[in-house]
């Protein structure tokens, strides 16, 4: 009887990584950030700021007022296509530093690079060093074990539940929605919001780990197509590593640089350091790899061994391909300059439209359902929606007039004055009635004009509308 053909295996399930902890300047650096993020990130929302008008928060995003309050910025809704320039100018700022220094941003800045490195500080801090860990996971389940384990992830629940409460805290008065949300009485989004980015922070940065950065991510898939020969990327020195004879481990004639070197050896002792640090489980030796976030954790590592040795620095280190060959890394280059022109051209148009925002803006609409009245009088009449938003701390009254019209009535009904609290927004429906000349079809251009009467200096707000008339005379 013939044997069953050997199912192909098309999935290889996980292989547990266990990073192991190092010393050194990356090591400082991304410690130094992770302490500037997360500092920001959950006591930002507890920083007051005093205004006038809105929340004394400094940074509120107040959605049932559909207002943005960013310090001394306030963000109204036909604000948000700054939010399309703050995307264009992370889009470009990412191309920009990609193409000169590699992934830094996965190393250093990104939330699961970040809030991974606390996991795994976590994991350490309860279970030990790698080989511990690793004993472990391979030891049966008992009383230690169990402690050990149930601790790890309840901390990890800990964190990842500061983490979905410090975000939802942005959307409300920090100190008012704690309270609420503790006695049961805060609104329901805010409990849904909570638990959603609880468990997910759990799972991304506790289980899963380097499997969102190589699998789930797609900036590991494009970011080779901004690599080019001067691009800095964390790199092993084959030449210098490997000698003629490849790597060796320390030993009985290969324990000095001059006793390698006329064996041909190089100088990789084969130690397994760099390895045994990465987050991702990679061999930096076998070349770049897609799963490298250039935390640069196995330049440490290797720094580490050489101090040790007493050998030169720099066998693992950010170098770009050209320098690896012996020439000279280039920054400057024209897709750098035009990265760099694109953004600071982005950065500046954003900076220029935040700068010179009106405190008084008008929306102008016509209704078009009738498009005109012909008045018994014979004149023609076209109604309008004016929307008029006071973006001020103030409040003001308003002057509206239109230019551009001559003869023209301008009908505003039963309003004699208009005047807009601060931050608040009225929504007009007028009547402009006009005796059109003998035989003028078509429509005319002309202009709403809104002043403000009581600020120094006067804002003025100009839109132009069109008024129709009938195609006969």
């Amino acid at each position: 009887m013939a044997e069953p053909a050997q199912e192909d295996i098309l999935y290889q399930g996980r292989i547990p990584i266990y990073p192991r902890s190092v010393q050194g300047r990356y090591r400082r650096i991304k410690w130094g950030i992770l302490i500037l993020a997360y500092g920001v990130y959950f006591l930002l929302p507890w920083l007051r700021w005093s205004r006038e008008v809105g929340p004394q928060q400094a940074v509120l995003f107040d959605i049932h007022d559909r207002l943005f309050y960013l310090f001394d910025l306030v963000v109204f809704p036909q604000d948000m296509f700054w939010l399309a320039g703050l995307l264009i100018i992370a889009a470009f700022l990412l191309f920009f530093v990609t193409g000169i220094a590699g992934r830094v941003f996965c190393g250093y800045f990104c939330f699961q690079t970040l809030w991974t490195d606390v996991y795994i500080f976590i994991e350490h801090l309860v279970q030990g060093e790698r080989p511990a860990r690793i004993r472990l996971d391979n030891a049966p389940w008992n009383a230690h074990k169990i402690v050990k384990k149930g601790t790890t992830h309840l901390l990890w629940l800990l964190v990842s539940f500061l983490t979905g409460l410090s975000f939802t805290l942005y959307w409300g008065d920090a100190p008012q929605l704690v309270l609420e949300f503790f006695t049961g009485h805060a609104p329901f989004p805010a409990y849904a919001t909570t638990l959603f980015l609880t468990l997910t922070t759990y799972v991304m940065a506790g289980l899963a780990r380097e499997q969102v950065c190589t699998y789930m991510c797609p900036y590991a898939r494009f970011q080779s197509i901004m690599f080019d020969q001067d691009t800095l990327i964390v790199a092993y020195d084959e030449n210098r590593g490997d000698g003629q004879a490849g790597r060796a481990k320390l030993g009985k004639g290969l324990k000095t640089r001059e006793e390698r070197t006329a064996s041909g050896v190089g100088d990789c002792i084969d130690c397994g350091f760099c390895v045994q640090v990465c987050p991702t489980g990679i061999d930096i030796r076998n070349g770049l790899q897609l799963q490298c976030i250039s935390c640069a954790l196995c330049v440490d590592a290797c720094d580490t061994i050489m101090d040790n040795l007493g050998w030169p620095r720099g066998l693992v280190r950010y170098a770009s391909e050209r320098n690896l060959e012996g020439g000279k890394t280039r920054i400057v280059k024209p897709k750098t300059i035009g990265y760099g022109l694109i953004l600071l051209a982005a950065i500046g148009m954003l900076v220029w439209s935040v700068a010179s925002q009106s405190k008084l803006d008008m929306a102008v609409g016509q209704i078009r359902n009738p498009l005109y009245v012909v008045l018994s009088d014979g004149r023609i009449q076209n109604s309008y929606e004016i929307k008029l938003n006071n973006k001020s701390e103030h409040s003001v009254d308003i002057s509206l007039v239109i230019e551009g019209l001559a003869n023209a009535e301008l009908d505003l009904g039963k309003i004699d004055k208009i005047t807009l609290d601060p931050q608040a927004n009225l929504s007009l429906y007028v009547l402009v009635k006009l005796h059109p000349a003998p035989g003028e079809t078509g429509q005319i251009p002309f202009h709403f004009v809104a002043r403000t009467l009581n600020t120094k200096p006067q804002i003025v707000d100009s839109k132009e509308a069109l008024f129709s008339i009938r195609s006969g005379s």
